[in-house]
Formats: structure tokens, C-alpha cells, sequence
């Protein structure tokens, strides 16, 4: 399939009336909904701000209708704030793209566990029953603990605590209380 000037016309036309790109390969035919959208980026057409004004100068140009007295324009200008508003939201909303490649930013990690409980898990794993996957039932800690891809892997195995899938050391790593996870945040 080639894009000729008269399917790139069709999917300019279509995408500025707010077609969606499914829409667009369906009427072209013969193109993949990731095909019409590729095209859109290469023709810069990505940015749908402002469909509504474009489509109104399309109209007036199409239709060669001499403007009309003064309440003409306001249409055109309501809907403009509208559309700036809800197509942006607030940049305190906003989460950062990370390119491809990049470092990911810091995540939560063991380090924020206080020592305590990380020392309490050490010492629970030295006497911890060190399971296979198979030997797991309901009233055993399902904590995992090695490399999976290593002979050294195991599930500490001790006694849970009622409702959960951990014994009570590993219930304290794993389910920490709101208030500190809320602060974490902030």
C-alpha cells in the first residue's frame, strides 16, 4: 500500500475532523490502524488541540458562506478554553516520561525498612524450615528467599499469622502501616 496524495488528503481531512485512527484505515482500506498513525507523527498531525477551530475555518472555507454578523466568531472562541483545559491537566498531575535507556528515579526500597525488622528477618531465616514450592500448604510463610534460578532458593515455611501469607517477621517487611508509607510520599 502506497500513501498517494489522495489518501494522505483523506486521512488529513478525517483526522482533523476527530476521526479516530481505526476509523481513518477502515475508510482508506488496505492500512493498519498503527500504519495510519505513524503516518499522522511523520506528517506532524499528532496534536489534536484545537480540532474544533480548525474544523470550523474547514467549514466556512468549504462552504464559501460570507461571515456572519458578530455572534459568529464567539462560538469558536467559547470552546477554545474548554479544550486548553481539559486536554492538559495541571503539571502538579503530571508524572516525567523517562526516555528509553534512562535510569529509572529511585524506588522505595529495603533501605527504607527499619533495621530492626530487617535484623528480626535474618534471624527468623536462620530458623526458617527453608521449603520448596511444592511443600508449601496454607499455614506456611510463603516468604521467598534466594535467586530462583539458583539451588539456593527456598520459602521460609514457620507458621502464618492468622489471614496472612507470611509468619509474623515477614508480615513486618511486607505490610507496613499506612502512616509510613504516607509520609514516604511526601
Amino acid at each position: 500500500m502506497s500513501w498517494t496524495d489522495e489518501r494522505v488528503e483523506t486521512l488529513k481531512k478525517m483526522w482533523n475532523e476527530g476521526q479516530s485512527a481505526s476509523q481513518i484505515a477502515k475508510e482508506l482500506g488496505g492500512v493498519t490502524r498503527n500504519a495510519v498513525i505513524g503516518k499522522v507523527h511523520r506528517l506532524g498531525l499528532s496534536n489534536r488541540n484545537g480540532i474544533l477551530e480548525k474544523a470550523i475555518e474547514e467549514e466556512t472555507k468549504v462552504a464559501d458562506v460570507p461571515p456572519a454578523p458578530a455572534p459568529e466568531p464567539e462560538p469558536a472562541a467559547i470552546p477554545e478554553e474548554p479544550s486548553t483545559q481539559s486536554a492538559s491537566p495541571p503539571a502538579s498531575n503530571r508524572r516525567a516520561i523517562i526516555p528509553a535507556g534512562q535510569p529509572l528515579p529511585p524506588q522505595p526500597s529495603a533501605n527504607e525498612i527499619s533495621p530492626e525488622a530487617l535484623a528480626s528477618v535474618r534471624e527468623v531465616e536462620k530458623t526458617a524450615k527453608k521449603l520448596s514450592l511444592m511443600e508449601l500448604t496454607e499455614r506456611t510463610c510463603k516468604w521467598p528467599v534466594g535467586d530462583p534460578a539458583t539451588e539456593n532458593f527456598w520459602f521460609c515455611g514457620l507458621n502464618v499469622q492468622p489471614g496472612k501469607p507470611y509468619c509474623e517477621a515477614h508480615v513486618g517487611v511486607a505490610f507496613q502501616p499506612m502512616s509510613s508509607r504516607r509520609d514516604r510520599k511526601r
